[in-house]
């Protein structure tokens, strides 16, 4: 597949498709920065992975921003795991925006059970041969590598399922676009893999630890949900304020109303107390992906965003229904409730630990 158009990033207009805004940050080197060293191995930065979001999020839309949320967060560290020539020949590509890779983790079952995904890899001495079905994935249509994660042994259990790094062009993988409007920018679809024969070298890290990589990997996707959550939500209140002091009401505007007033002062709240969580877990989760504050900050976000852009777009009344307005901008953020790990299931995760949790809530400054 030949390289993405490169373009300085100010010269991409606000349409631009998540794959267009992919190749002017990595020509530019703002993936790279992302990484502490510069090196995905080494792993995220995580105020450089809040301020990217944040710049991408205030200039492009949120299908272009999901593009390169999923890249960064989770497929390139996925990635990094393996090694050999065809794992770093991608790593290297997308890193500097030259392509752009596929996370395809969500099967045709439901994606919160990857325990019964029925995209099958088998494994020989020098070849491995995928067949299956992956949907819903972001940068589908546009990837040039899709890291597939598969099952490579019958049964559910934890280290059934590896991770193989499967070449768009490859004989047997056909793609298709999913029915989307709201995402098209993201390059969502769906792609299946026809027995599809590749190289040994093609595997990702080791077999059988599919499952555990993509726990560990998924809670830094978590965690940059949180941090993306927040930049979006200050967007939409702060365009929402400025559209509610300059709508007029009575002999004053909007914003005069204490009821109007008092609704988005809760917005406020709601958006700081996201950003304290995100402050507070983000090194835990960046440096040691600890599941419990992945899944505090997963259900946060979760609850949020759709609360916060659902104020906010009652407040602009029938001008939220205008083309790119903030009611899409409300469905589009539905997204923030599901993927990645549906609320419910975050929540069942967090209550697990919930020992834990009322043990770091105590105080134990004082004995008697």
């Amino acid at each position: 597949m030949p390289d993405l158009p490169s373009f300085s990033p100010a010269e991409l207009p606000t349409d631009a498709t998540g794959a267009e805004v992919w190749a002017a940050l990595g020509a530019a080197g703002h993936l790279a920065r992302v990484y502490r060293g510069g090196t995905v191995r080494d792993g995220i930065d995580p105020d450089r992975l809040a301020d990217l979001l944040a710049a991408i999020d205030g200039r492009w839309s949120i299908p272009a921003t999901l593009s390169a949320s999923v890249q960064l967060a989770t497929a390139m560290p996925v990635l990094a795991t393996g090694t050999g020539a065809a794992v770093e020949r991608c790593l290297h590509r997308v890193l500097n925006g030259r392509a752009t890779l596929a996370l395809a983790a969500t099967d045709t079952t439901a994606g919160t059970d990857l325990t019964a995904l029925r995209t099958e890899v088998t494994i020989e001495e020098d070849a491995v041969t995928v067949t299956g079905e992956k949907q819903w994935i972001a940068n589908t249509t546009t990837a040039e590598s899709f890291l597939v994660l598969a099952r490579h042994r019958p049964g559910r259990h934890v280290t059934h399922f590896t991770w193989v790094l499967v070449p768009t062009d490859a004989p047997g993988v056909t793609v298709r676009p999913a029915p989307s409007r709201l995402y098209a920018g993201s390059g969502v679809g769906h792609v299946s893999f026809g027995g599809v024969r590749l190289g040994r070298d093609h595997v990702v890290g080791r077999v059988g630890l599919g499952l555990p990589v993509f726990a560990r990997h998924i809670a830094v996707e978590r965690l940059a949900g949180a941090l993306w959550g927040v930049a979006l939500c200050r967007r939409v209140l702060a365009d929402t304020r400025g559209r509610l002091t300059h709508r007029a009401h009575g002999q004053g505007a909007l914003w005069s109303l204490g009821h109007v007033r008092q609704r988005f002062a809760a917005c406020l709240v709601r958006v700081q107390e996201l950003q304290a969580l995100a402050a507070r877990w983000a090194p835990e989760v960046a440096l040691r992906h600890d599941a419990r504050a992945a899944a505090t900050l997963k259900a946060a976000a979760g609850t949020t965003v759709p609360y916060v852009l659902g104020e906010c777009a009652q407040l602009w009344g029938a001008a939220g229904f205008v083309d790119g307005g903030i009611q899409q901008t409300r469905a589009q953020a539905a997204l923030f409730g599901i993927g990645g790990g549906a609320t419910e299931v975050v929540l069942e995760t967090l209550a697990d630990s919930a020992e834990r949790v009322l043990d770091d809530l105590g105080r134990k400054g004082v004995t008697w």
